[in-house]
């Protein structure tokens, strides 16, 4: 299958990139090489496979276009190219609105005008679901959990655009699923909780399990925004490129469908907590110090994943720990690289 991924060059975009070509599939990475060690990621992949670049940005409809017409054969467009950070959606309403938004418009309409048989699978984020201060918290064992919500945050919740960033992203889902209910093309939309692996190169506002393990390796202190006993529920690339493989195989039943996809409530993790597993792992005591909360965050966010299960069989195996090991080993390996690269 030949697969277009937009936002290619970026940390899920280059290892689903590599994990496709280990399948034996035909790539095509459509990215504007903005994001921090996007060109480094393309470097990399060069040496583990043969596939195509384009330089585009999906804002462009002309670009976008262009790209569906040049392969007329695209099965399966991944579509991971998106502005990512509530932090930057504050500041910058209108880029954020025309990454997200205008860009999956975009996508949805050239698959449409096109290549109408092609697959999307929209890369979204739990932020839809916004806020969430009508659930009860409780505080068990150091960290934030729902009181009455055992297993998540499950699709059925209604959604709640709290920032500009969730409003974009949500808009986009909604085109997503539109565009399959009124064209009839074939689309699957992940709402993710937290991604974390090799090649990510986080930053403060945005990958912030990789940016306190890149902090821990360099030496670097951490600021923790809130109390440090936010929880998420995390999980590790290779089980999103799994579930993202698992969706494709079964295309023809799940079309159209929302699905939340996270670690679950058995892979949870608090920045205090992450912090402890850090030390464990390095052996040294990690510097931090406490900030006042940011605009949007959510105290806890765990995703419901059993509709993935159900539908398509999907869930993780990579438990927090391990995942967690596997990025500090990266990292450790990568500090000369990681100090070349510029935000």
């Amino acid at each position: 299958m030949k697969i277009l991924i937009t936002g290619g060059a970026g940390f899920i975009g280059i290892n689903a990139a590599s994990r496709f070509l280990e399948e034996n599939n035909k790539v095509i990475i459509f990215d504007d090489l903005l994001r921090k060690g996007a060109a480094a990621n393309v470097k990399w992949l060069r040496s583990h496979g043969k596939f195509e670049f384009i330089k585009g940005d999906i804002r462009n409809y002309k670009q976008v276009k262009s790209c569906f017409l040049r392969h007329k054969d695209i099965g399966a467009v991944l579509h991971l190219a998106a502005q990512v950070a509530v932090t930057d959606s504050i500041l910058n309403p209108r880029k954020d609105f025309e990454t997200n938004a205008l860009g999956t418009f975009n996508i949805c309409e050239g698959a449409r005008q096109v290549q109408p048989e092609a697959v999307i699978l929209n890369a979204s984020t739990n932020k839809v679901y916004g806020s969430l201060n009508d659930l009860e918290i409780i505080e068990e064992n150091g960290i934030y959990k729902y009181k009455a919500l055992p297993y998540g945050i499950s699709e059925t919740r209604f959604l709640d655009f709290c920032s500009p960033y969730g409003c974009s992203k949500g808009s986009a889902d909604q085109y997503v699923r539109d565009y399959t209910k009124t064209y009839a093309l074939k689309s699957v939309t992940f709402r993710q909780s937290c991604i974390y692996g090799s090649r990510q190169f986080g930053t403060e506002d945005q990958g912030w399990v990789a940016w306190f393990t890149i902090c821990a390796v360099l030496g670097n202190p951490i600021t923790i925004y809130g109390d440090g006993k936010q929880t998420r529920d995390v999980l590790f690339i290779g089980d999103l490129l799994d579930c993202y493989l698992s969706a494709l195989n079964r295309i023809n039943e799940i079309s159209g469908e929302t699905y939340n996809i996270g670690g679950g409530p058995e892979n949870v993790l608090s920045p205090l907590r992450l912090v402890s597993i850090l030390e464990q792992i390095s052996g040294i005591k990690i510097k931090y110090s406490l900030s006042d909360w940011r605009l949007g965050d959510q105290k806890v966010f765990i995703c419901d994943i059993r509709k993935a299960l159900k539908d398509f069989k999907w869930k993780p195996k990579i438990k927090t720990e391990e995942g967690i090991k596997r990025l500090f080993e990266w990292i450790s390996e990568n500090k000369k690289l990681l100090s070349t690269i510029k935000k």
